[in-house]
C-alpha cells in the first residue's frame, strides 16, 4: 500500500475532473435532464428522502464514505454530484476504467492540500469495482484520515468485487430499478423539454415497460423518437418495429448469470409437481 502511492509519478494526461461538468447544447437528452438538486432525483426516495440515509446525512451536513450499488440508469452519478453541492464539498471525479495510480496520487495529494485549508473533498469513483485489490487498499489511509469522503459507484455486488477492508469503512447503499411511476415521471420531464412523444397511450406504456427500470435507456429511446420527427403517433406494433427489442442484459461470469439461474430455480420450484419431476426436493 505504501509503495502504491509513496513514489512520485508523472502527471497523467487525463487526470481527475473537478467541479461541475459544463453542459453542451448538443448533449444527449439524458444529460440535459440531469437533476440539479437532490429533491429532483426520481425513484430513490428511500435514500434521498428525509428519512433515507442520504437525506439524513445531508440534513446533518456531514457525509460518510459510501458505495452506491445499483443497476445502470438509476441515478448513481447524479446523486454523487449533487451530494457535494448539498454539503458544500469540493467534488472530484475519476473513473476506474480510465484512471490509474498516477490519477489517484494526484487526487489524494490535492485533497490533502485542500483539507489543510479547511476544504473537504468528495472523491467520486465511477465503476469502482474495476480497481484491483491493491488499488482499493490504497484508498484506506486517505478514507481513515478523512482526507477524502469516498463515494463509489458500482453495478456489481460489492461483497464480490470490493475489499472487505474498504467495505468496513463505507456504507453500502442500494439503488433500486426505477418503477413504472418513476419512469413515467422521467418521461414527463422529457416531454416538458422536447414536447409530446409521437406515441399512443398503449405505445407509451410499452416504451416504459421496455426500459426495465433503466432511466437512461428510456431517455435514449425517447430521444430516438424525437430525432425521427414522426408525423403520426406510433402504436405498440409500429413502435416495436421502429425501435426493435432491447437486448437482454446478461453476463456469463458475473452476478447477472447467477440471478438468472436463481430466477429459473424459483420458477421451476413454484411450478406444479407434475411439471418438475426432474427436479429433486434438494434443489428447491
Amino acid at each position: 500500500m505504501t509503495d502504491l502511492f509513496g513514489n512520485d509519478a508523472p502527471p497523467p494526461s487525463a487526470g481527475p475532473s473537478e467541479g461541475p461538468v459544463q453542459q453542451r447544447d448538443d448533449a444527449p437528452l439524458a444529460d440535459r435532464l440531469r437533476p440539479r438538486d437532490l429533491s429532483e432525483i426520481i425513484g430513490q426516495e428511500h435514500l434521498t428522502g428525509p428519512t433515507g440515509a442520504i437525506g439524513r446525512m445531508v440534513a446533518a451536513g456531514k457525509l460518510s464514505s459510501m458505495i452506491l450499488w445499483g443497476p445502470p440508469g438509476t441515478g448513481k452519478t447524479s446523486i454523487a454530484r449533487l451530494l457535494a453541492d448539498s454539503v458544500g464539498m469540493r467534488f472530484v471525479s475519476i473513473s476506474a476504467v480510465f484512471s490509474g495510480v498516477a490519477d489517484l496520487k494526484k487526487a489524494f495529494a490535492e485533497a490533502d492540500k485542500m483539507a489543510s485549508a479547511g476544504q473537504r473533498t468528495l472523491l467520486f469513483v465511477d465503476e469502482i469495482h474495476r480497481f484491483n485489490r491493491a488499488q482499493q487498499d490504497g484508498f484506506l489511509p486517505f478514507v481513515e484520515r478523512g482526507t477524502v469522503t469516498l463515494v463509489g459507484a458500482t453495478t456489481e455486488n460489492p461483497s464480490f468485487e470490493l475489499n472487505a477492508a474498504l467495505l468496513s469503512r463505507s456504507q453500502v447503499l442500494i439503488l433500486e430499478r426505477l418503477s413504472h411511476e418513476a419512469l413515467e415521471a422521467l418521461l414527463a420531464r422529457a416531454e416538458t423539454l422536447e414536447g409530446p412523444l409521437p406515441l399512443t397511450d398503449d405505445a407509451r406504456a410499452a416504451l416504459i415497460a421496455s426500459a426495465d427500470g433503466d432511466g437512461r435507456f428510456l431517455l435514449g429511446q425517447a430521444e430516438t423518437l424525437y430525432n425521427a420527427a414522426l408525423s403520426e403517433p406510433l402504436d405498440p406494433a409500429a413502435l416495436g418495429q421502429f425501435l426493435q427489442r432491447r437486448v437482454a442484459v446478461y453476463d456469463k461470469d458475473r452476478e447477472g448469470h447467477y440471478n438468472l439461474i436463481s430466477a429459473l430455480h424459483k420458477k421451476a420450484c413454484a411450478a406444479p409437481i407434475r411439471r418438475r419431476r426432474s427436479i429433486t426436493w434438494r434443489e428447491c
